[in-house]
């Protein structure tokens, strides 16, 4: 059936991924949402803020079934308010978090909710983003009617999905939508850089802005453990939303990769690519703290 929302390569991602619901669904106090672009840490931030709030515990089965996706489809019958009044029946005795690629303005801000902002540089992105690409499962993507994602090479997957679908200008529309909220009581605005560099302060600095403690030492040290890299990629099968689609969206080890940051020249991007990426970059984030924030983290 014909899906709502915007086509692929527009701002409203691929068939599977509808941003509509954000707007429509009932929002509650205690909600926070975790609000991250692809490739950008999303499934660690998740991570993090569901062990947070259940001080440090192991057993679950998928952490997207403890932290929701607002943006996903079930089927691709599925209608928009099929899937609102799935998020509105969630049970009330329990707080809720929920992932997201969006910023606002698609992505509606409330006072009583808290989000958890993760930005990551781009260069880094458009490495992470091709290997996960070629990641998604033939039966998933026939499913959804959608084209194989495997490109030869870094080049070709810059040129097509990067600049040809406008990949990249969403991490900018991205940053530029939370940048400007980032001095507000609700906002936590984080770099992945700077998440991987202090594992244990960044955890303390999302614990003290969501506001779940306090815990135990033992707690604490659980919750160190269950987030850190080594611990979920021994445990990737928890982390790879097996539990929303059927078929599953991704074949074995396509969610966790490596952890770390800085080695997307390593990884085949080229200069020539890197200066463009920059170039049209600054076509979006005219803000130039914002644009260097991006890139390279540090203190806001």
């Amino acid at each position: 059936s014909e899906q709502e929302g915007p086509p692929p390569g527009t701002g409203g991602g691929p068939l599977w991924i509808n941003t509509a619901m954000q707007s429509q669904m009932e929002w509650r106090d205690d909600d926070i949402v975790v609000s991250v672009p692809a490739k950008s840490g999303t499934t660690w931030t998740m991570n993090i803020v569901h062990q947070l709030r259940v001080k440090g515990d192991p057993n679950f089965e998928d952490i997207y079934a403890e932290v929701k996706w607002i943006e996903a489809m079930d089927t691709p019958d599925s209608t928009v308010d099929d899937m609102v009044k799935k998020l509105n029946a969630m049970e009330v005795t329990k707080p809720r978090t929920f992932k997201t690629h969006s910023s606002p303005p698609s992505l509606p801000r409330h006072e009583n909710n808290k989000y958890v902002v993760v930005a990551r540089n781009p260069e880094e992105v458009v490495i992470s983003m091709r290997i996960f690409a070629a990641k998604h499962s033939p039966k998933f993507l026939k499913h959804w009617g959608s084209p194989p994602m495997n490109f030869p090479d870094v080049q070709s997957f810059y040129d097509v999905f990067i600049k040809g679908m406008g990949f990249d200008k969403q991490l900018y529309e991205f940053m530029n939508g939370w940048w400007k909220l980032r001095d507000k009581d609700n906002v936590l605005l984080i770099h992945y850089s700077d998440m991987v560099k202090d594992h244990e302060g960044s955890i303390r600095r999302i614990s003290d802005f969501v506001g779940a403690g306090p815990y135990t030492d033992e707690e604490w040290k659980n919750i160190i453990q269950y987030t850190s890299f080594q611990w979920m990629k021994q445990h990737e099968e928890k982390f790879e939303a097996k539990t929303i689609w059927d078929p599953p969206v991704l074949m074995r080890g396509g969610m966790m990769r490596q952890g770390s940051s800085g080695l997307a020249r390593k990884e085949g991007l080229t200069e020539e690519m890197a200066n463009d990426l920059r170039a049209r970059a600054k076509e979006t984030l005219k803000d130039t703290a914002a644009f260097e924030w991006f890139y390279e983290g540090g203190d806001l």
